[in-house]
């Protein structure tokens, strides 16, 4: 039985991280673990992984942000909202697809984006 390479509904799919000297996170990341990027303009860089890209890099100084997948975003806008979670950012299309972004009971604060239509 072969292992899923894309991603999986509800799973953990992706972490952006944010530094305020992008071209000295990307040496850090690349001395101490041979990570391998892609240059999306002066202020992102995705963190590639095994087949895909699994993360990112943005100029900033955000906290961490875990986004989970999803094959329905409104059905999972809707159960995050009847869980007690907090929208923080509404759903919105980005060039990949659409995501939203919330806050759990404890604060944390996660997205979850769908791919868009083929």
């Amino acid at each position: 039985m072969s292992e899923p390479t894309g991603p999986q509904h509800h799973a953990i799919d992706y972490v952006e991280l944010s530094a305020p000297d992008l071209p000295a996170a990307r040496a850090f990341y690349e001395q101490a673990f041979d990570w391998t990027f892609t240059e999306y303009g002066p202020e992102y860089l995705g963190i590639q992984g095994v087949g895909r890209e699994q993360g990112g890099i943005a100029i900033g100084d955000a906290p961490p942000l875990v986004q989970l997948y999803s094959d329905d975003l409104d059905a999972t806008l809707a159960a995050v909202r009847a869980a007690g979670g907090t929208i923080t950012v509404e759903p919105f299309d980005f060039p990949g697809g659409r995501r939203f972004a919330f806050a759990d009971p404890a604060g944390n604060q996660l997205g979850v984006w769908t791919a868009a239509p083929e």
